[in-house]
């Protein structure tokens, strides 16, 4: 070959090169899809990205009064929620480990303190019991409770869905941690005395 079927060659080579991105960029502008304003659908466990200017700290959820929502919960509608806990975890007593342990008896439990299964090293570093607020912050987002957790649940958005869970968790266990009393109210303001007439 002479050095003119070389040129065709390359100038071939390099006119599909430079189609190609004249099509890309085209491409890209003709179909370019806006952000929708509001999404079409939750994802339970997804949080929504902060705008880089924002500087506030999420607020953090506040804890429910367990002594008063916990009776009021609905153990059966938890007993449902739970379906979602069994694609990896067995709830039935002496029932075997899965992909995570048996949760038998899990409120009030050591965390990772079943000795038949390898938890991970995040979860070993703290044994301290399972009560039903570290359980509820759990629920909602394993990964921000104790990072780097083998636990790839996304976690219970709905805080009435894990009040529900905790209950129906409660009654699986030979002796179910009790629930605790109500908080004290707060006393309400004294009325601020009426000004004396003259």
């Amino acid at each position: 070959m002479d050095s003119f079927e070389w040129n065709k060659i390359a100038g071939a080579v390099l006119g599909t090169l430079i189609l190609v991105l004249v099509v890309k960029f085209a491409s890209e502008a003709i179909f370019d899809v806006p952000k929708p304003a509001k999404p079409g659908y939750v994802v339970e466990g997804v949080t929504e990205e902060v705008a880089a200017s924002s500087t506030a700290a999420p607020a953090e959820e506040a804890l429910p009064d367990f002594g008063t929502e916990l009776p009021k919960a609905d153990a059966a509608a938890g007993q449902k929620v739970s379906q979602r806990c069994e694609q990896c975890h067995d709830i039935s007593k002496g029932g075997p480990d899965k992909i995570g342990p048996n949760l038998w008896g899990i409120v009030g439990r050591a965390r990772a303190s079943r000795a038949s299964f390898s938890y991970s090293s995040a979860m070993m570093s703290s044994h301290a019991p399972w009560t039903f607020e570290a359980l509820f912050r759990y629920l909602k987002s394993p990964q921000a409770v104790v990072p780097g957790t083998k636990m790839s649940f996304a976690g219970l958005r709905s805080a009435q869905d894990r009040l529900n869970l905790l209950a129906w968790l409660r009654t699986q266990s030979d002796a179910p941690v009790p629930i605790p009393p109500p908080a004290a109210k707060a006393p309400a303001a004294p009325a601020a005395a009426a000004p004396k007439k003259t």
